[in-house]
């Protein structure tokens, strides 16, 4: 008789840990990064907190990765400089300068000191005109 409340016992632990689980992963902004870069909408994880970690960013299927550097303003430290860049140049085909300016009003509510560099090639969509 023991035996059988142990393993129910045992099979309610390993539902509450499958829940737990099922959980985790739903709420993971990692895999809603993902999602949203598959779907080709835009979504931004960043870790506010964490200056020397990177923000990561998707538009349009296209993944784009922000190197915070912090440095003085009028009244504090924060971040003033924002170096962003793709590693797949690739996937750029089909980007206008309007999503270039989208990106950089997005970056800008969450970093509104910040001024904004684009790395090669996409800084070349600014120099065109």
């Amino acid at each position: 008789m023991f035996i059988v409340y142990l393993f129910r016992v045992f099979i309610f632990v390993a539902i509450l840990f499958l829940l737990y689980t099922a959980y985790k992963y739903i709420i993971n902004p990692k895999r809603k990064l993902e999602v949203a870069r598959d779907k080709k909408q835009f979504y931004f994880l960043d870790d506010p907190d964490n200056v020397k970690k990177n923000f990561l960013m998707t538009y349009k299927g296209i993944l784009f990765e922000g190197e915070k550097y912090i440095g003085t303003t009028e009244n504090a430290f924060d971040v003033v400089s924002i170096i962003v860049y793709t590693k797949h140049p690739n996937q750029l085909k089909g980007l206008e300068r309007d999503d270039l300016y989208f990106l950089e009003k997005e970056i800008l509510i969450h970093y509104p000191h910040a001024k904004i560099e684009w790395k090669h090639p996409i800084n070349q969509l600014f120099d065109f005109y």
